[in-house]
């Protein structure tokens, strides 16, 4: 099938009409009623009968890796926008006429050059087109070891133990039918236009798609989290129903700062898919992008202009640019089949096994304590190796994974990594394959931003905590160690994770909560020290102003006051959790807010659980923990910037400072483990003139 937006096949632009009552209300209604039956689902090829079960929580034991750090960390370039001749070829062209913004008849609020607005005097919009592709991908080229004896699909018995010389590839939906997708770099007062197109139903290759992925092949793109009409936010309150196969939508991004206010900049954004009650799914399979956005007035990429932070420039003459030195890591982590474990949650399985899909990617998308892979990857590569220039380099972190957190650092090892089986370790401690036991704190980290952008001021870190869809950005010298002796080249540094998490629930060990495991030093990277390079950047220092915080209004108590309850409870079907009592209804705002209004917003969890809890629209300010100030707590030196997530602790309650500037419509939050998304840990909130 030709997608919608070809420049040879298009449907008409009329606006179809879509049932408003999702597969998932389906599922939920017929799960209330004790139907274990799949109900409107398409033929897809899948193996899966049943549906409804509740989860077996048996997981994997992953084919160990038998050479790591060989794989090259994939570094991205800079996606190119379309040719101005190639887009008046398309038949639905992108601009601001009513229905113009998707198949479905969707309308911009607002569009570069539109007379009497902030975008008067905007530039015309850079357009890119990012098809969403089925592909195929190797999380690494290593042989592996067989960890758990199986039976073949030809009956033969594979033991434990067994060398085989190379996963089979897993299936991946991505963008441009990468994993990690499309990279853009963006800059403040360029606005990008990105026509996504839904291509997931074509399969050319043939490829087994496995069990898991929107079984109806939707999609639905947000931009984590930029300032963004809810026409192009991708939030399921705003589109329940997704984009299908063959359709297209014109995501428009600004990058136009809230407000106005340079001090609302961001600097590292990603996109991922928002499918509801599939995000999880879908992001595991592959749908994630990211998005680096500089500022021509302090961060433009060029060290020798502004704040002079790492990064050499070069533009590529159609509006693109690409940034050395400026290195973005997406971490996850992965699963792949034994071949024995059993397949059932509440959309696949009945408790059978498949060989067949050996060394593939596996997911459980109902666990009840959210899902963690015992693999983990950079870049969408297992334990790869990198080499870097002695020099300083901007380093973006995001954590791209389902549930797991992360705690970075930088560490040396005399004896090398040793494989966790080798070492006695089994069962739940084999997570991660790989330790250091000799490995030592070698650099320390001078962190420039979170989420929100450039913090307030530098800050040295020894190590950096990463929740699911947090972003942190560090300037790493890699001319000298901690203790100020010279590095040389062939000297070898990791990225480590030391952080455990031995389910979704919460991490259970980790430095800022005092409890380290002085066994659990998992290195993600290995970065080979190369030949001297050129190095104009200067190193941010602590109580430098990098970009002052946006100004607080003094009347924080007289503005309106909410307060959100995440709680654990079910009301049928797969919700697991509800917000004040609520299960997330797409149709159905919990709150409703006024434009130009800011309000306070109190937050709280019970215990037992973290929440990485995500607030689309605009990034917000935390004031308080557990009724103290927010930087005052140990490990939240960096809530004097601004954020879009929330690391929530298990029992905590924390304040925040919101503004809904610029738009309106239709927005969420949610928390973003995404096993607990999924699972209805979310509410729509309006925002109103």
């Amino acid at each position: 099938m030709a997608s919608k937006d070809s420049n040879t096949v298009e449907t008409s632009t009329t606006p179809r009409k879509k049932s408003g009552i999702t597969r998932r209300q389906l599922l939920q209604w017929s799960a209330a009623a004790g139907a274990v039956v799949a109900i409107g689902l398409p033929k897809r090829s899948r193996a899966a009968t049943c549906t409804g079960l509740v989860a077996n929580e048996a997981w994997p034991v992953s084919p160990l890796i038998l050479k790591p750090f060989t794989d090259p960390l994939p570094i991205p370039k800079a996606e190119r926008p379309q040719a101005a001749g190639s887009v008046a070829t398309w038949s639905s062209r992108p601009g601001p006429e009513m229905g113009a913004q998707d198949c479905d008849g969707g309308t911009h609020q607002l569009y570069p050059g539109q007379a009497g607005t902030v975008c008067e005097t905007m530039k015309a919009p850079l357009i890119y087109r990012l098809p969403l592709k089925v592909a195929a991908h190797r999380f690494t080229n290593s042989p592996v070891r067989n960890l758990v004896t199986y039976k073949g699909t030809n009956g033969k018995t594979i033991s434990a133990g067994t060398v085989i010389p190379a996963l089979p590839a897993s299936t991946i939906y991505g963008f441009n039918g990468a994993f990690p997708g499309a990279m853009i770099n963006a800059e403040y007062g360029q606005p990008n236009l990105v026509r996504f197109v839904n291509e997931l139903d074509q399969n050319p290759l043939g490829l087994d798609r496995g069990d898991f992925g929107d079984p109806e092949y939707g999609c639905l793109t947000h931009l984590h989290n930029g300032h963004t009409a809810a026409e192009s936010d991708g939030n399921p309150h705003h589109k329940p129903e997704a984009y299908q196969p063959g359709d297209w939508y014109d995501n428009l991004y600004l990058n136009h700062p809230a407000g106005g206010d340079d001090a609302e900049k961001q600097s590292f954004l990603w996109f991922h898919d928002h499918r509801e009650g599939h995000t999880g799914a879908n992001v595991y399979k592959g749908m994630a992008g990211l998005y680096p956005i500089y500022d021509p007035k302090l961060d433009s990429g060029d060290e020798t202009k502004g704040l002079r932070l790492p990064g050499v420039r070069v533009n590529n003459g159609d509006g693109s640019f690409d940034v050395a030195y400026d290195l973005p890591l997406a971490l996850g982590d992965v699963a792949l089949d034994d071949g024995v474990v059993p397949h059932q949650d509440f959309h696949n399985g009945c408790g059978e096994s498949h060989p067949e899909w050996w060394g593939k990617s596996f997911f459980r998308h109902f666990p009840n304590h959210g899902f963690v892979g015992d693999i983990f990857t950079v870049n969408g590569k297992a334990y790869p190796v990198v080499t870097v220039a002695r020099r300083k380099y901007r380093i973006r972190f995001l954590t791209a994974a389902i549930s797991r957190c992360f705690e970075l650092s930088f560490m040396k090892s005399v004896k090398g990594p040793k494989a966790a089986v080798d070492l006695g370790l089994k069962a739940g401690d084999l997570q991660g394959q790989w330790r250091i036991p000799d490995g030592a704190q070698c650099l320390k980290m001078t962190e420039i931003a979170t989420g929100g952008g450039l913090l307030p001021s530098p800050i040295i870190r020894d190590n950096i905590e990463n929740w699911p869809g947090m972003r942190h950005e560090v300037v790493v010298d890699f001319t000298k160690t901690m203790d100020g002796k010279l590095t040389k080249k062939g000297d070898v540094i990791y990225l480590v994770n030391t952080m455990v998490m031995s389910d979704g629930r919460q991490p259970v060990s980790g430095i800022r909560m005092g409890n380290v495991d002085p066994t659990y030093k998992i290195p993600l990277l290995k970065i080979i020290i190369g030949d001297n390079a050129p190095d104009n950047s200067v190193m941010p220092v602590p109580g430098q102003i990098l970009r002052p915080a946006p100004a607080l209004p003094s009347n924080l108590a007289s503005l309106p006051q909410r307060s959100f309850d995440l709680q654990r409870g079910g009301a049928g079907g797969e919700t697991q959790w509800l917000i004040n009592g609520f299960a997330f209804d797409p149709h159905i705002p919990l709150v409703t807010v006024k434009q130009g209004q800011p309000e306070v917003w109190t937050v709280g969890t019970g215990g037992g659980w973290s929440h990485p809890m995500h607030f689309h629209m605009e990034e917000h300010q935390v004031l308080t923990r557990n009724g103290v100030k927010a930087t005052s707590v140990k490990g939240h030196a960096d809530d004097t910037g601004k954020d879009d997530i929330i690391a929530l602790d298990p029992g905590e309650t924390i304040t925040m400072y919101r503004n809904f500037r610029t738009f309106t419509g239709k927005y969420v939050a949610h928390c973003h483990n995404l096993a607990h998304e999924d699972h209805n840990m979310m509410f729509g909130w309006t925002l109103e003139k």
